[in-house]
C-alpha cells in the first residue's frame, strides 16, 4: 500500500517565508525583497540552514555587505530586517542576539530640491511624455504625493468638487488629505472620462477587477469590480497578477514615471540628481518659501513628527540660514 508522501513533506524554507509574508499582508515588493535577502544570506554561508546559525553568521554577512559590496546603510538595514523576519516570524526562534543588533545609522542628508524655474523647465519637458505619465508628474509636484501613492490612486479618492485628494494607506498605514491643484482639475476630469470608458470595456469583456487589500476583499467581495475602487491611472493593457494569477488591469508602472522624470530633467539641463521623490521635496520647500505654516506642510506630507518636515527649512533659498555674509557687508 502506497502512502501519500507529498502531503507529509514540510514546505521548503523560502515557501514558508512567502506564506508568512502573505499571511501578514505585506506588499509584493517587500515579499520579493525579503526572499532575495534571505536567499543571499543562506547562499553566503554555503547553504547552511538558518536554524543552525546565529549572531556570528548574521554579523559576518552584514559586514560582507558593507565592506565588500559597499551597500548603503539603508540597504544593510533592509537585509537585517529580512533576516530578523526569518528568525522571529518563520522559524519562531527567540535568541538574545536578535534584539542586541544595532542598525546602521542612516547618514542625515539634505534632500535634493529644485528651484521654481527648474521645476518649470522639467514640467515643460515632461509635457512630451505619454499620457497619463505627464499628468502623474505634474500631480507629484502639485500635491506632494509619493510616487506609489499617485500611481495607486483610486477613483473614489478624487474629490473634484472639494479640490481634494484623499491619500489612503500612505507611509505608516496613514490616510491624509492633500489639495488638487486648480490647473489639474480638467486634466484629471478628462483622465476619469477615459478611465470610465476602459472600465465599461472591461465589464463587457468580463475582465473588470482590481487588487484590494485582503481584509477589504473579504468584507466587500464585489468591490473590486466597482467603479470607485478602480485605479485612476490604470495600465493600457491587461496583465497577470503574480499572486492571484488573475488577468486584469494593473496601475501604471512606476518605473515609467521614474524614467520620464529623469529624461525630462536631462532635457531641461538640470544637473541635480532628480527623481519623482525630488518633486515631493520641492513641493514642501516651495510651500515654506511661500510662507505657509510648517504644521500645514507637515499634514500635507503626512509626516508623523514635525522634526521630519523641519529638514526642508535647511534647504530654503536663504543660503547660510539667512545670515548675511561678512563679505557682503564690506
Amino acid at each position: 500500500m502506497q502512502t501519500n508522501t507529498t502531503q507529509s513533506q514540510p514546505k521548503k524554507l523560502l515557501d514558508q517565508v512567502r506564506d508568512k509574508i502573505r499571511f501578514k499582508h505585506y506588499s509584493l515588493s517587500t515579499e520579493n525583497t525579503y526572499l532575495s535577502w534571505i536567499k543571499q544570506f543562506i547562499l553566503y554561508h554555503g547553504k547552511r540552514h538558518p536554524s543552525g546559525m546565529g549572531a556570528a553568521e548574521v554579523e559576518t554577512f552584514l559586514t560582507y555587505l558593507a565592506t565588500q559590496r559597499h551597500v548603503s546603510s539603508s540597504t544593510q538595514n533592509q537585509a537585517l530586517s529580512a533576516i530578523l523576519f526569518l528568525y522571529r516570524e518563520v522559524l519562531a526562534i527567540t535568541l538574545p542576539w536578535l534584539d542586541s543588533f544595532e542598525r546602521s545609522k542612516k547618514p542625515r542628508r539634505l534632500p535634493v530640491v529644485l528651484t521654481v524655474p527648474e521645476v518649470q523647465s522639467l514640467l515643460r519637458e515632461a509635457a512630451t511624455a505619454p499620457a497619463p505619465i505627464n499628468l502623474i508628474i505634474k500631480l507629484l509636484y502639485g500635491t506632494g504625493m509619493r510616487l506609489m501613492e499617485a500611481v495607486r490612486l483610486r477613483v473614489k479618492d478624487v474629490e473634484l468638487a472639494r479640490k481634494e485628494i484623499i491619500v489612503r494607506d500612505g507611509k505608516g498605514g496613514k490616510d491624509r488629505v492633500t489639495m488638487l491643484p486648480d490647473s489639474l482639475l480638467e486634466p484629471i476630469r478628462a483622465q476619469l472620462v477615459l478611465r470610465r470608458e476602459w472600465h465599461e470595456q472591461d465589464m463587457a469583456l468580463n475582465k473588470v477587477d482590481v487588487w484590494l487589500p485582503d481584509a477589504l476583499a473579504v468584507k466587500y467581495p464585489n468591490a473590486s469590480k466597482e467603479w470607485g475602487w478602480q485605479y485612476v491611472f490604470a495600465a493600457k493593457n491587461y496583465s497577470i497578477d503574480p499572486r492571484s494569477k488573475i488577468e486584469r488591469r494593473h496601475h501604471v508602472e512606476e518605473k515609467q514615471v521614474q524614467r520620464y522624470v529623469k529624461k525630462a530633467a536631462l532635457a531641461a539641463g538640470i544637473s541635480k540628481p532628480t527623481t519623482p521623490h525630488t518633486l515631493r521635496h520641492s513641493f514642501a520647500t516651495h510651500l515654506l518659501q511661500s510662507g505657509y505654516d510648517i504644521r500645514t506642510v507637515q499634514e500635507l506630507l503626512g509626516h508623523s513628527d514635525v522634526s521630519t518636515t523641519m529638514i526642508y527649512t535647511h534647504v530654503l533659498n536663504k543660503g547660510g540660514k539667512g545670515v548675511l555674509s561678512p563679505l557682503d557687508q564690506l
